[in-house]
């Protein structure tokens, strides 16, 4: 990473006075705007195309040429990055937030799998399990991807399906793999090789292992093939093809896909797949699901319209955190200075731990108590909780009244904050506390687990940051602007009989104890809380941000300084995007052992010394990451130029285009 002060911009809007001396003694070092960036800023009038790959980008842009809109391109883009194994495959889910220009509304889109017939938490205790499973076919909620993707075409887009999957079908029949997905199946390959399609499919060379130094995966460049993926993706579009042919329209053609691929054969094939890997989803468990098209959740910022998911993901706490900030001013505070960094850390505290106990699938009861959890009044009762420490023991609040309501689970949230202390011989100081645990369950390990299996504080070199969701950011000439986060189907995948579906392992995010979270506990046909959380923002009612980011729970962390980093430091969006990040991982992981580490602080490794000392002082334990966030993806609308401004992160292979 660049210097410390080098993510910052020359004239900021607002600054505290140290914040203004630090910048004055550094400003030799501050150059043009392209030089304080790894990565140039994109500058786009047509359109812009930004993801996690850049065959997937490219794959965007094709689009684009062929005079699709933004829609189009992010479902090429989304079926190129799950053919590709950027930690997805089609068997994952996808979610997106699109600003309509016609319309002039956001839509929010729920492609979220769910837990299938027989997924219950009795089911996964008897086979002595404290969560459901990380990996394997007992992780796998049903497919979303596919449906998402085809009705996010069929509804915004304007191309064929034909058209917007050619790019992933010739990808199918064989491209270049990169070495991050190479890699990935290399390491894994002892998981991958419990599940016979996965181990046919991602280990080519197993019969030639020996002459290549072990290695069963596929190198970086060479061809990798996908015969399999590749006819079910023709199915697809042969769907719509006879479709036509008998009449449909163009979107009930794409749905004709959708039929084939959720109650036809495509679904058969899927289900036994599953099933011959004593997985649990059956055909009635594809042919109930559907997506959803939703209304977002929305706050007000410093005058800036927020947009985000529902209660299902995590994409409320980022709006709960900017109310409980906006009691503050941050700018005056300057960028990451102690100060700043602390109180960021303890409004993340509160918002999350509302999450970890609040959050849920709306479809199903209780009732989530989302009008009282974004009341302006309930952030301003929780901003007043601040102190000049980390309060290792911050749990839920009670947003109840907020909503005219009394809470029905006030003695559940009272058990919850008194399960956060500390015993003897496990001190908060040392940036522990007794993870929250079901009666007669062992404790889970110190270890923060990750959506792929990886250790946040071990040997696997912070893995939230290097693994995790990708991301799909498009806009265009006509206004459109798209954020999505799609995922689920990482390697290391179950990959489903004959389909080439990699399947979903999103089931690892329920409870099965409701005094965890009574809105999150599993049952069937039930979607469990995931990490997943595009964002859109507007200006006077005008579209103006779309972002997004990979990295399970440090996604709303980052996204939230991402935004900060804009409004109140007037960065430009790749100057945003490539800034140090603070990450707490004073929360319950979202992944494997559902874990809390009080106290513990990420920080970009040149952070200062001053800064350093003042938070230790504060109660925090730091360690220092010269990568502090998941690849941000962006891109920004200026309404004054009538262009637009992309930005990509500076770490990873995420990459944008443009024209």
């Amino acid at each position: 990473m660049g210097s410390y002060i080098a993510m910052m911009h020359p004239t900021p809007r607002r600054l505290g006075r140290t914040a203004l001396v630090f910048l004055l003694t550094l400003l030799p070092a501050l150059a043009t705007s392209q030089e304080r960036t790894q990565k140039p800023p994109l500058h786009a009038r047509e359109w812009l195309a930004v993801t996690g790959k850049p065959l997937a980008a490219t794959a965007g842009a094709k689009i684009f040429e062929r005079g699709g809109n933004a829609v189009d391109a992010a479902c090429a883009m989304i079926a190129a990055t799950s053919t590709m194994w950027d930690t997805l495959s089609w068997g994952g889910e996808t979610q997106a937030l699109i600003w309509h220009p016609k319309l002039k509304k956001v839509i929010a889109i729920n492609a979220l799998g769910v837990a299938p017939t027989g997924a219950t938490a009795e089911f996964f205790r008897a086979q002595g399990m404290k969560y459901p499973p990380e990996h394997g076919p007992l992780a796998a909620v049903t497919p979303g991807t596919p449906g998402g993707l085809l009705v996010m075409l069929a509804e915004y887009g304007t191309l064929s399906l034909a058209e917007v999957l050619a790019p992933a079908i010739s990808m199918a029949d064989g491209y270049p793999i990169e070495a991050e997905a190479a890699n990935a199946i290399e390491r894994d390959k002892a998981l991958l090789k419990r599940w016979r399609s996965s181990a046919r499919i991602m280990l080519p060379h197993s019969a030639d292992a020996a002459g290549r130094g072990g290695r069963e995966a596929p190198l970086a460049g060479e061809i990798f093939r996908q015969p399999e993926l590749a006819a079910t993706l023709r199915k697809l579009v042969d769907a719509e093809k006879r479709a036509l042919a008998r009449g449909a329209s163009r979107k009930q053609a794409i749905m004709a896909a959708y039929e084939r691929f959720y109650r036809g054969d495509i679904a058969a094939d899927f289900v036994a797949g599953v099933q011959a890997e004593g997985g649990l989803i059956t055909r009635d468990d594809l042919a109930r699901w559907q997506v959803k098209i939703e209304e977002p959740r929305h706050t007000n910022y410093r005058g800036v319209d927020v947009y985000k998911l529902d209660s299902w993901v995590q994409g409320p706490v980022m709006l709960q955190a900017l109310n409980i900030l906006e009691n503050f001013d941050l700018a005056a505070m300057g960028y990451d200075s102690a100060r700043y960094l602390h109180t960021l850390y303890q409004a993340m505290n509160l918002a999350f731990a509302d999450r970890d106990f609040y959050y849920g699938d709306p479809a199903f009861p209780p009732a989530e108590p989302i009008q009282g959890l974004l009341s302006k009044d309930y952030a301003k009762k929780r901003a007043a909780e601040i102190g000049s420490r980390n309060d290792p023991y911050a749990g839920p609040g009670d947003p109840y009244p907020f909503q005219g309501a009394s809470n029905p689970f006030e003695a559940l949230r009272r058990a919850r904050i008194e399960s956060l202390r500390p015993t003897a011989g496990n001190s908060a100081a040392d940036g522990a506390a007794k993870p929250y645990t079901p009666s007669g369950v062992a404790p889970p390990t110190a270890a923060l687990t990750t959506a792929g299996g990886g250790s946040a504080f071990g040997s696997d070199e912070h893995e939230p940051f290097y693994r995790g969701t990708t991301s799909v950011v498009t806009a265009d000439k006509e206004g459109w602007l798209v954020a999505v986060t799609p995922s689920g189907g990482w390697i290391p995948a179950v990959i489903a009989g004959n389909t080439g579906i990699g399947l979903s392992q999103r089931m690892q995010s329920f409870v099965l104890d409701a005094r965890e979270n009574p809105f999150n506990v599993v049952e069937p046909g039930k979607r469990p809380r995931a990490t997943l959380t595009p964002s859109l923002a507007l200006k006077d009612g005008k579209p103006w941000l779309a972002f997004a980011v990979q990295g399970g729970d440090s996604q709303d962390q980052n996204l939230l300084q991402f935004f900060l980093n804009m409004v109140e430091f007037n960065m430009t969006p790749q100057e945003a995007v490539e800034a140090a990040n603070m990450n707490s991982f004073q929360l319950f992981d979202s992944f494997g052992a559902h874990a809390r580490l009080p106290g513990r602080m990420l920080l970009d490794d040149e952070v200062p010394n001053w800064v350093r000392r003042e938070l230790v002082q504060r109660g925090y334990k730091l360690e220092f990451k010269s990568r502090t966030a998941g690849p941000i993806n962006a891109i920004m609308v200026d309404e004054a130029h009538g262009t637009l401004w992309g930005a990509s992160g500076n770490h990873g292979e995420d990459y944008g285009i443009g024209w």
